[in-house]
């Protein structure tokens, strides 16, 4: 037995170890990557700051007729990831359209008025797939993934917290925080069928009350139509939270409703930018704060 175990311990000295995953791109760049077998690519930024493991990530999702460079630049989240050590992915979203992309979400038309169809590319799968690679190449923590989009990204953002709660940690929509669909027989109001996440979901919504195009007053496309305040309240009853909104001034223009005491700690925030209009509302050092107190 002495021999053996001694013969074990040799082998164990002088045989080369397994390499673990690498993460494909270096920390303070962002290069794009293609998502295992997929066929899609993504860009993907690495904080400067990275060091080895795993890393918080989050998924950037674009507006509709844009792409994953688009919101990159938009958001200014490379930036956000350097200050705060987490990964931006910026993938395009599923479906062509003229010089972009438009996501698919099921039900819902597009800014061409055409639904989705089952020929479509599936894009809540093909983002559960690139957490899966990611993880797997030694990127992304599995356990702190959330997304944040503007406007269609942001309509996308609050599907996925419909429906991939099991797979993100929080969400944050921008100008694009939805509920569900509209009710058919009343669209003041979200369909509660559309939208049945497994486990509560943290959210917090970036939006201005200027907005023409999905305004937080409600109406406009078909697919907005019911106001911001009763997405907010829907998460907030999905989510079991029991107190709220409290409306608080954070700024001269800028203003917080919050529902909190919520099961698993979800808490509902929405800030409202007044004056602000259909871009990137969002204070992604706030979002960032909200995001890091949140494991999946």
């Amino acid at each position: 037995m002495r021999l053996i175990l001694a013969a074990a311990a040799l082998f164990a000295a002088t045989a080369p170890a397994l390499a673990a995953p690498a993460c494909p791109v270096a920390p303070g760049t962002t290069a794009r990557v293609t998502v295992g077998d997929t066929g899609r690519t993504m860009l993907l930024h690495v904080p400067a700051s990275a060091t080895a493991g795993r890393l918080p990530l989050v998924f950037a999702l674009h507006g509709s007729g844009g792409d994953g460079a688009a919101i990159l630049t938009q958001s200014k989240l490379e930036g956000s990831s350097d200050r705060h050590g987490f990964l931006v992915a910026a993938p395009d979203a599923g479906i062509p359209v003229e010089r972009g992309f438009v996501w698919n979400i099921p039900g819902v038309p597009t800014v061409t008025g055409k639904v989705p169809g089952p020929g479509d590319a599936d894009d809540v799968a093909f983002l559960k797939t690139a957490i899966d690679w990611l993880a797997a190449s030694g990127c992304a923590d599995r356990k702190r993934v959330y997304a944040t989009g503007l406007s269609g990204g942001g309509r996308m953002t609050s599907w996925l917290g419909c429906v991939a709660s099991d797979r993100f940690a929080a969400i944050a929509p921008v100008v694009g925080l939805r509920a569900g669909n509209p009710l058919a027989s009343d669209k003041t109001r979200p369909d509660p069928a559309t939208c049945t996440p497994k486990h509560p979901m943290p959210v917090i919504a970036f939006a201005g009350d200027a907005d023409g195009t999905n305004p937080v007053q409600g109406g406009g496309a078909g697919y907005w139509q019911y106001t911001m305040e009763a997405a907010e309240t829907r998460w907030a009853t999905l989510n079991g939270c029991t107190a709220g909104p409290l409306r608080r001034d954070l700024a001269a223009n800028l203003y917080e409703r919050l529902h909190t005491r919520c099961r698993a700690q979800a808490e509902v925030a929405a800030h409202i930018l007044r004056g602000g209009g259909h871009v990137w509302t969002a204070d992604n050092d706030a979002m960032w704060r909200f995001f890091a107190r949140y494991r999946r």
